[in-house]
């Protein structure tokens, strides 16, 4: 027993001096909260995560989720430790060039991260994400005498988390669904960067939490062992979300303990020495007893054998339900239903025909396409922040996702746009869906940081915002788009999709469905728009290469660009300008960045360089100079008026555009 207790000392301060020596060999970092939650990352990590370090990627493992991203070095160092390909070589390397331990944990880039963390509230709110897909799978695949899906999420969360807004949507959410599967250990140390949490943060947290419908544990001293234990335990026995309030002391065995110096920054050699002192740590930096990895590594052989035993339900499962295996097995590898990937014949039989001529808006034809995919792809989970009938999300059949009904598809996210956007990344990155949430294209300023971590995490979450325009009408320049284009097309490696009719929408949708490397937004009207006569323009599948020649001339003398309500102005433009002996080239540009992905042959063969060029779109005119030689755009709010009184005062009608063409010429 005693010798028990020594290693087990022996492991917690491991994962403190690791950090310490880490931070301050690159003059840089949080060693702080990793010094004081080491004795509950120990006790989770070697006790209760499921995890295999020899198949990070093993399905049914545990996710754990470090919100508080800025201690990154606490999950190096149980990376390192537990035996994942992460070499002390890389933690020696913390924050440098090239290196796979980043100053916050980064999804892709160092094995065993869950999600991107370090921007406060959103580890724990993707988590909500994953907890729910976990429930949503097991209710749809488990069978009596049959489970295949069946793990935990925990998250370690900061004051910092739980002061930022996105984490009460994402949390309030949490406990309305009852998602009993997802436990946070909050490091509730009253500390933060100014000083004591008592500044500004003196709220009741648990009484919050146990508001939001949460299980709820207070008074775990972070340094009690046996009391960690007892609180995850009892987390693990009951049927809502649970937070545990660790009471740490941040910076535990070093001179700044317990202070809000401890936080962040590098403490120097002396205070670094004075720590070993206090610890009893008698090794050189970074030198880790071979006792340490002895004790860590234990989650190898029992890792692999909890995957084993998986594997054996898993195979008992496929004799007894050999389509459910195999729509499972389809599921987790991210593929698409046989037909849509192997050919295009399985696009053209289950995207919907528009009818030439007639008008519909793209809200309404991206509805249409939702009710034709969603009984060919079961992996469709939808949702809303609270305008289903606007964003026409919800597809036929859909029903609502719930606490009583986990098999539902759709999601009420309630007026929560940033919390459904970190919970729609969290369901993407658990695997087995494909979620997609709806909001206003304005209300996307709500959740950038949650599309720009899917951005940066490569995770294809497709975000549908509709009522795109000052076309909205009148309710007035609060609510109509003006830079919201420009600002999303501004986050790299998100494609943003601003589709011209119902054709061009069924084809934002495969592009989005088909994208695995990043998140896709479709900006989509609320007025009707006509369906082009195809017979007469270029087909719609050309949208897939993000801009095309959609009305042709012979020998063009100038070229109209637009996305999305404006082609139809510019394909009127081009129709008045004949009428007067000028030939002039309509472009349809609804995604730049696929377009951009383009050859150069084929963007100077649709833009000619040498072609007078006529930009059209209903808003911030800023970046269409790359394509423009004269702009028709919006650089100011909307106004609250009818929809066609705003466009024509606004100046978006054939006449202007037809006259800034003759102006170039």
């Amino acid at each position: 027993m005693v010798e028990s207790v020594r290693v087990q000392t022996l492991s917690i301060n491991a994962i403190r001096m690791l950090a310490l020596d880490a931070v301050e060999q690159a003059k840089s970092g949080h060693a702080g909260m990793p010094m004081g939650m080491a004795p509950s990352a120990y006790v989770l990590w070697t006790e209760f995560l499921k995890h295999n370090p020899r198949d990070p990627h093993w399905f049914d493992r545990d996710r754990f989720v470090l919100s508080a991203g800025h201690g990154s070095m606490l999950i190096y160092a149980l990376l390192h430790l537990s035996g994942y390909d992460l070499p002390l070589e890389e933690l020696k390397r913390f924050r440098q060039w090239g290196s796979r331990t980043p100053g916050h944990p980064e999804y892709h880039h160092t094995v065993g991260v869950e999600t991107t963390t370090g921007p406060l509230g959103q580890g724990i709110s993707t988590a909500v994400g994953m907890a729910l897909a976990e429930k949503r799978l097991a209710a749809e695949f488990n069978r009596e005498g049959h489970t295949i899906v069946d793990h935990y999420t925990y998250v370690l969360a900061s004051d910092g988390d739980l002061m930022e807004g996105v984490s009460s949507e994402a949390s309030s959410l949490a406990g309305h669904l009852k998602l009993g599967k997802l436990i946070v250990l909050y490091d509730d140390n009253s500390i933060s960067i100014d000083g004591s949490t008592d500044l500004a943060f003196t709220e009741d947290v648990l009484g919050r939490y146990r508001a939001y419908g949460w299980h709820t544990v207070g008074g775990v001293h972070g340094e009690d062992l046996e009391a960690i234990r007892r609180a995850i335990r009892e987390a693990q026995a009951d049927p809502r979300p649970s937070i545990i309030s660790i009471k740490s002391i941040i910076g535990f065995g070093s001179p700044l303990a317990g202070h809000h110096k401890a936080h962040s920054d590098a403490m120097g050699p002396e205070k670094v020495a004075a720590t070993r002192e206090a610890l009893g740590w008698q090794y050189a930096p970074f030198e880790i007893p071979q006792e340490v990895y002895d004790d860590y590594r234990r989650a190898i052989p029992k890792g692999e054998a909890a995957q084993a035993e998986w594997n054996r339900r898993l195979e008992a499962y496929r004799h007894a339900f050999p389509e459910l295996a195999a729509e499972f097995h389809r599921r987790m590898a991210g593929e698409l239903p046989n037909g849509f990937a192997s050919s295009e014949a399985g696009w053209e039989q289950a995207l919907p025909s528009f009818e030439p001529g007639s008008k519909l808006a793209t809200r309404a034809a991206s509805g249409k396409v939702l009710d034709a995919l969603a009984p060919r792809m079961p992996e469709l989970l939808g949702g809303s922040a609270d305008l289903t009938p606007s964003n026409n999300t919800k597809a036929l059949g859909m029903e609502d996702f719930s606490a009583s009904n986990p098999t539902g598809r759709y999601i009420r996210y309630g007026v929560r746009e940033h919390g459904m956007g970190a919970i729609l990344n969290g369901i993407n990155l658990h695997g087995g869906h494909r979620a997609y949430g709806g909001t206003f294209l304005v209300f996307s300023d709500y959740m950038r940081p949650a599309v720009r971590l899917a951005a940066l995490m490569e995770v294809p979450t497709i975000f549908v915002y509709t009522h795109d325009s000052i076309a909205l009408g009148e309710d007035g320049p609060t609510h109509q788009p003006v830079e919201h284009l420009m600002s999303l097309r501004a986050i790299p490696n998100l494609w943003v999709i601003r589709p011209a009719d119902a054709d061009e929408t069924a084809m934002a949708w495969r592009m989005a469905l088909e994208r695995k490397n990043g998140p896709t937004a479709l900006a989509l009207t609320r007025q009707a728009l006509p369906v082009f006569d195809r017979s007469k323009l270029a087909s719609a599948e050309e949208a897939l290469r993000g801009g095309y020649v959609l009305s042709e001339v012979e020998d063009p003398q100038a070229l109209i660009v637009a996305t999305g309500s404006e082609v139809s102005l510019a394909l009127e433009a081009q129709t008045a300008l004949a009428k007067e002996g000028l030939r002039v080239r309509v472009v349809s540009l609804p995604c730049w960045e696929a377009f951009e992905a383009q050859d150069a042959q084929y963007r100077s063969a649709v833009l000619p360089p040498h072609l007078p060029t006529v930009s059209v779109e209903a808003g911030t005119t800023l970046g269409w100079e790359r394509y423009a030689d004269r702009c028709i755009g919006l650089d100011r709010f909307g106004a609250s008026a009818p929809y066609a009184v705003v466009y024509k005062e606004l100046g978006f009608t054939p006449e202007r555009v037809a006259e800034a063409v003759k102006s170039l010429l």
